[in-house]
């Protein structure tokens, strides 16, 4: 019997990860009806990642008003779910990660009886401020959820450790594996959207020519998290101003959040005169973001998501958080904190640039978030859930017949 399958997300880190699972459920329209729900927390954004994977969501709550808080999304995002759900009546509800939208929709569904897959399952820092409020949220949707869908075994030891029920979780890798190496493909295998993409660089603010002598490197750059706003924006700031003058050769590119938070000290430190080699952009739709991660030298970020993308293309990725809830990022060495310190932001930034084995050493780390296969895994556990034995020795043998990626675009 065909299972209902719904997926609800709302931001555009939530649509990157969610859109390879979509896509793969729907290349099975005899086992499963997909319903995609989307609540547009990140509208704008949200919408550029659904062109992108050619989504159409079967819902749109549209929830975003101007000047909304924390209480209003919550609130709107539950009260809006609980119309579609009694509609569609799904058999599981997807939720991915750490979101308002998840945990929202995560309760929505309790409320309902409904059983919850939390995709992107058992991440922990383990401090309910850090990230805020992200770490409650995913501590929330976990303790709600039916199904866990971990990224690693440290993510699959915790939610045991929190007394989930072993035989309720796989370790499937990261669905945003999935999603990169979809568009590192897509971008490979057409020389015109390559043109397409540096032109559209070119409008956002940035010229790739800049890079063509082989000689010119870039570091890519982007701050969002609310745990940052104020003093810590401002130390984040002053070590990249300090950085851009100091490595005049290296290119500093920062697609800047349209949250006034972020721009505002943006503007306060950097006044009007920026160095010739400071480019600060507007927002990437996410093709182009990966275009010009794969082109870059470092990433400096405070998110999550790169934590795992820039690795699986080999780029090293300093994070300017004090906690980061993917530790198997710090242990593999693909990934390092440096918080909003100045004086280790610069530091930091100076041995990679200046030090060619130690970065090597990062850049050539093995990335331990998956292989780019968690949707197939995903869907094979849910498939046994649901009692669909067939499909899911069928699938099986389809994941083990595929099982390399290339991670590199060059």
């Amino acid at each position: 019997m065909m299972k209902k399958i719904m997926l609800v997300f709302g931001t555009r880190p939530e649509a990157i990860k969610m859109a390879p699972l979509v896509k793969e459920f729907q290349k099975h329209p005899k086992e499963f009806q997909t319903i995609v729900c989307v609540t547009g927390q990140h509208r704008e954004m949200l919408d550029q990642v659904l062109h992108l994977f050619e989504i159409v969501p079967d819902y749109d709550l549209n929830i975003m008003k101007q000047g909304q808080d924390l209480y209003d999304v919550t609130a709107r995002v539950l009260t809006g779910i609980r119309d579609v759900l009694k509609e569609v009546q799904p058999d599981v509800v997807l939720v991915h990660g750490d979101t308002t939208t998840s945990t929202a929709a995560a309760l929505a569904s309790f409320y309902q009886q409904i059983p919850v897959g939390h995709v992107e399952a058992g991440l922990r820092t383990h401090n309910i401020y850090s990230p805020w409020p992200e770490e409650m949220n995913r501590q929330i949707t976990g303790r709600i959820a039916t199904h866990h869908f971990a990224p690693t075994a440290l993510s699959r030891q915790n939610l045991m450790v929190e007394g989930i029920n072993p035989e309720t979780i796989t370790v499937t890798g990261n669905t945003v594996i999935d999603a990169l190496y979809m568009v590192v493909d897509k971008i490979k295998s057409n020389e015109s959207l390559n043109i397409s993409l540096s032109e559209e660089l070119q409008r956002a603010g940035y010229d790739m020519e800049r890079l063509k002598d082989g000689v010119r490197r870039l570091v890519l750059i982007t701050g969002h998290r609310r745990e940052n706003f104020g003093q810590g924006f401002v130390h984040m700031c002053l070590a990249i101003k300090t950085l851009a003058e100091k490595y005049t050769d290296v290119d500093f590119v920062y697609p800047m959040h349209l949250n006034p938070n972020v721009r505002k000290p943006i503007r306060e430190v950097f006044g009007e005169k920026v160095a010739s080699n400071m480019f600060f952009i507007e927002p990437l739709e996410y093709l182009s973001f990966v275009y010009l991660m794969e082109k870059s030298t470092i990433v400096l970020t405070d998110s999550g998501g790169i934590q795992e993308e820039a690795p699986g293309l080999g780029k090293p990725v300093l994070v300017m958080r004090d906690t980061t809830e993917r530790p198997e990022a710090l242990e593999a060495g693909t990934v390092k904190l440096v918080g909003t310190d100045f004086e280790r932001i610069v530091g930091e930034v100076s041995m990679l640039l200046e030090d060619k084995v130690y970065y090597e050493k990062m850049s050539k780390a093995v990335n331990p978030y998956g292989d780019g296969k968690a949707c197939e895994e995903i869907v094979v556990f849910l498939d046994k859930r649901l009692g669909m034995k067939k499909y899911l020795v069928k699938l099986r043998n389809n994941v083990n017949e595929n099982s390399s990626h290339t991670r590199f675009l060059c």
